[in-house]
């Protein structure tokens, strides 16, 4: 892959920040937007506003095709079966509150068991954990091993009778942790359960293939794949999107109504009421067609190279501790991290003068610091725009802060 070439394509990365340049780190919270999918942007806006499934005009039903069009494309970027099975929602976090509320608080029981683990996502822990106080259901969790991957002692164990649902992310937005969600899944189908995947750091960075996969949700974010924020992908397996109720109750989503009652459109439709992120879907689909011209396969090897680099680095550094896989693991293409006797928030904010962006804090996954037994991280990101240069002056930065701090501290 052509790093400079893709840079090329991102117009935010040519600006300075602090009278440095940018070097963005941060993408595993959102990706920057490179000019196709901002020109798919304007273009909608400039030349086909409308809203969509409702308008008899031309802007109207170029619009709805478009959308629809996007949802295919969509469809064919994570090899669904077909567009029937992806369902436009704000984001993964919606996404997965649609399946918790839509499906579980129809399915669950008392006595029943959704098996999660710690590494989870908060959007993939606490919509489970208020579907749980509603149904009487209980949370089950895997182990981790020391190196923060899923014991496999443990889902045998865990996994049972009860089991209604297993709910995994398939990358760990702390960890960078990659679990094995195809043999995973399997194993929630073996006691009868439901899998749903959270790929909000999957689908931007590695292939993933729903239908290889099994799974009967996958959960995912536009915004961190280069698409506009305010879109996002719940995929379901049709039959049992058919079975389920809508999440929420409005316009479009309906067949007919009365005054007493009403019956719901065919699936996707019923479950996406009012009117949609039009743009954001078009946006989606442009972003969908910038990394398939680029190939999945290279944009994984890409990110993960810069991680293991950055880690190798890292691990050079005395006083650096590295959270996740060892080196000669698979690992997503981030780096979480702490430097002795620095704030995650303090090292970032000198690593801002630097003109680098980092995260800094829990990343929304208070759980897995406390297996770590730490309180936040820092965390560095890369994507396809990201260079082995950027690394070099991250790890230079982190050695300007530790002589800093030990400056400081005396």
């Amino acid at each position: 892959m052509d790093t400079q070439a893709v840079r090329r394509d991102f117009p935010i990365l040519r600006q300075l920040v602090h009278g440095k340049p940018l070097v963005y780190l941060d993408s595993a919270a959102t990706s920057q937007k490179p000019e196709p999918v901002l020109r798919a942007l304007d273009e909608y806006y400039r030349t086909y506003n409308a809203n969509v499934h409702r308008g008899v005009h031309v802007l109207s039903e170029l619009a709805t095709e478009r959308y629809e069009a996007a949802r295919a494309r969509v469809a064919r970027f994570i090899h669904a079966p077909g567009p029937e099975s992806i369902l436009f929602v704000r984001n993964t976090t919606e996404a997965i509150n649609l399946v918790a509320y839509a499906w579980g608080r129809a399915h669950l029981r008392p006595g029943d068991e959704v098996v999660l683990n710690p590494m989870e996502h908060h959007s993939n822990l606490i919509p489970w954990q208020l579907t749980a106080r509603a149904t009487g259901a209980h949370l089950r969790f895997l182990d981790l091993t020391p190196t923060g991957e899923i014991d496999w002692n443990s889902v045998d164990r865990v996994l049972g009778p009860r089991t209604r649902l297993l709910a995994v992310t398939q990358v760990s937005n702390v960890l960078g942790t990659i679990n094995p969600v195809a043999e995973l899944v399997a194993a929630a189908h073996r006691v009868g359960a439901l899998a749903l995947v959270d790929g909000a750091q999957s689908v931007p960075h590695m292939p993933v293939d729903v239908t290889a996969l099994d799974c009967d949700f996958l959960a995912f974010s536009g915004h961190k794949m280069l698409a506009s924020m305010g879109i996002g992908v719940l995929y379901g397996k049709p039959d049992i999107l058919a079975e389920m109720d809508p999440f929420f109750g409005g316009g479009e989503m309906i067949d007919e109504v009365t005054l007493e009652s009403a019956t719901w459109k065919e699936i996707p439709w019923k479950f996406e009421a009012g009117t949609p992120n039009v743009a954001g879907a078009i946006s989606l689909a442009a972003a969908c067609n910038y990394l398939d011209q680029l190939g999945m396969a290279q944009v994984q090897e890409h990110g993960s190279s810069l991680a293991h680099y950055a880690l190798a680095q890292m691990q050079q550094i005395p006083g650096v501790e590295v959270y996740g896989p060892p080196a000669d693991r698979p690992r997503g293409a981030l780096v979480a991290f702490n430097v002795r006797g620095i704030h995650p928030h303090d090292l970032s904010t000198i690593l801002d003068q630097e003109g680098i962006a980092i995260r800094a804090g829990h990343h929304c996954a208070q759980p897995i610091h406390q297996w770590l037994h730490i309180p936040a991280s820092a965390r560095a990101s890369f994507y396809i725009y990201n260079t082995p240069a950027e690394v070099d002056y991250l790890i230079a930065a982190l050695q300007r802060a530790k002589e800093y701090f030990a400056h400081v501290l005396g």
